[in-house]
């Protein structure tokens, strides 16, 4: 195993991390919104639907997906990021609506009776609030892609190679302790590295939103 194929799995684990974090985020973001501010109809069956797949295996689901991936034609790596940007969704959704639920629900109201149209009272106002939760909304859903092995391999088919996949890889057939206690410790960096990150965003956004 060469230091080029672990850069390229460090690679694609940040990039599957990122992408998942991203569309994960702004979908919670979207539903979390809705679900915090009472702004749906049903809204416990809809947060029911929108939390669910936390209770699939995530086994079952890649084994049941992946038939169907081949026979659509979706590019492995696409279909990869949906998954797990699906499986990523509630908790990106959970800490949204928590968010939203401790907001003053009349801020953009008063926004708007000042001048501001909607946009700018939702990204003047509104996501300076939110930035400790978009930070940790984030940071979750870049565990989720940066972490997996079974949607990775099952619908990935093996084109995608991550960190965790190289790790098992070493695990089962070179028996190189060393190196796999050296991709181990790597694996560990970048969700502490976004953790950090996240974590003086989110001390930001509460100083932002403190009152002087």
């Amino acid at each position: 195993m060469t230091t080029s194929e672990t850069v390229t799995a460090v690679a694609g684990s940040a990039v599957l991390g990122l992408l998942v974090a991203v569309g994960a985020t702004v979908v919670g973001g979207l539903a979390g919104r809705a679900l915090g501010g009472d702004r749906v109809p049903r809204r416990a069956l809809v947060a029911v639907v929108l939390l669910s797949p936390v209770a699939l295996p995530p086994f079952a689901v890649a084994m049941g997906l992946s038939p169907l991936v081949l026979r659509l034609g979706v590019p492995d790596v696409a279909a990869t990021v949906v998954v797990l940007t699906v499986f990523a969704v509630p908790y990106t959704t959970y800490v949204f609506a928590a968010a939203h639920a401790g907001l003053d629900p009349q801020s953009e109201d008063q926004a708007r009776m000042l001048g501001a149209t909607r946009r700018q009272a939702v990204f003047r106002v509104t996501v300076p609030a939110l930035r400790p939760a978009i930070a940790a909304a984030a940071f979750l859903a870049f565990l989720v892609g940066w972490g997996d092995y079974v949607v990775t391999l099952l619908i990935g088919g093996g084109q995608f190679v991550t960190l965790p996949l190289l790790v098992a890889s070493a695990a089962s057939g070179s028996g190189n302790e060393p190196h796999l206690a050296a991709l181990s410790i790597v694996s560990l960096l970048p969700p502490l590295t976004t953790l950090l990150i996240s974590s003086r965003l989110g001390s930001r956004g509460d100083r932002a939103v403190s009152p002087s």
